[in-house]
């Protein structure tokens, strides 16, 4: 029977709600990510670290293990502002390179094969697109930064009683919260790299040297105008201002807590331009 002659009618069968659709797409992207032998292997060694955490904060709360050892040492073995800095330094530095493998990979691809029309020409729209990549990369983010260090502080209150959680509960949040931060970030900055550069490899260079060339503009600021305010430009040094002030440590680098929220504000946003900009199904050229 030729084309033409064909009766077509609107489908009629039941539907999916919202969530069951906009879940499909983080769900397979995660099914992708740890079939990757690198991811696998980098998520790994992202827990060395929390391991070695959680040995200490044993240590500490046995003192009859090092009783025999000096004050020094006793001063040492304490968990407080600067264990959980020192911690979510280490763990940044692995949502760094995680982003790096695993976010080029989840726009790219559709950009270069044009798969966007196919996307869209569902019930998606590019906020939904955004939020499921968002929400993948969030995901795997997690499991290397908030996660491991909500664990070593209840492990730490459970260890330390309620007495330590009335005078440090700060700290469990500002854990939780500052890693959230950074996980946001980073998971913009894969995806703006993503969508502004359709070469996997090369998009994952940028995500790199996003952080490392606006860290050394930064300090190639400070240089040479004889000032500190310079740092604000680097998304580490602002981040770890933020993270100074809610773990109440405090740093050397001088800067203001709401100058860098500020920086890290217009560059979420910035990033969110460039991705409303490159995503797009049709693109026109005159």
């Amino acid at each position: 029977m030729a084309v033409y002659r064909r009766g077509y009618q609107r489908y009629q069968g039941p539907l999916t709600g919202y969530w069951a659709r906009f879940l499909v797409a983080p769900r397979f992207a995660w099914e992708r990510l740890f079939q990757q032998r690198q991811v696998v292997i980098l998520l790994v060694g992202a827990m060395i670290w929390p391991l070695f955490c959680a040995v200490f904060i044993y240590l500490a709360n046995h003192s009859e293990l090092w009783a025999g050892l000096g004050g020094g040492f006793k001063n040492f073995l304490e968990v407080n502002g600067k264990f959980f800095l020192v911690f979510m330094n280490a763990q940044a530095v692995f949502a760094v390179l995680l982003a790096a493998l695993a976010g080029p990979g989840l726009i790219a691809s559709d950009l270069a094969n044009n798969a966007l029309p196919l996307y869209f020409s569902r019930p998606m729209s590019r906020p939904d697109y955004v939020l499921a990549r968002l929400l993948v990369l969030i995901g795997m983010l997690s499991l290397v930064t908030w996660i491991p260090g909500a664990a070593l502080f209840f492990m730490q209150v459970g260890m330390a009683g309620r007495g330590w959680f009335s005078e440090n509960w700060r700290l469990g949040v500002g854990v939780v919260a500052g890693f959230l931060i950074w996980v946001l970030i980073v998971s913009l900055v894969a995806l703006a790299c993503s969508a502004y550069v359709r070469w996997r490899v090369v998009a994952g260079g940028l995500v790199l040297g996003f952080f490392f060339v606006l860290g050394g503009v930064a300090k190639m600021v400070n240089t040479v105008f004889r000032v500190e305010w310079g740092s604000v430009l680097s998304p580490t040094a602002a981040m770890y201002q933020i993270w100074c002030d809610m773990l109440d440590v405090e740093t050397p680098l001088g800067l203001n807590t709401a100058e860098c929220i500020g920086t890290l504000v217009v560059l979420g946003v910035l990033l969110v331009v460039v991705l409303e900009r490159k995503l797009r199904p049709v693109e026109v050229i005159s």
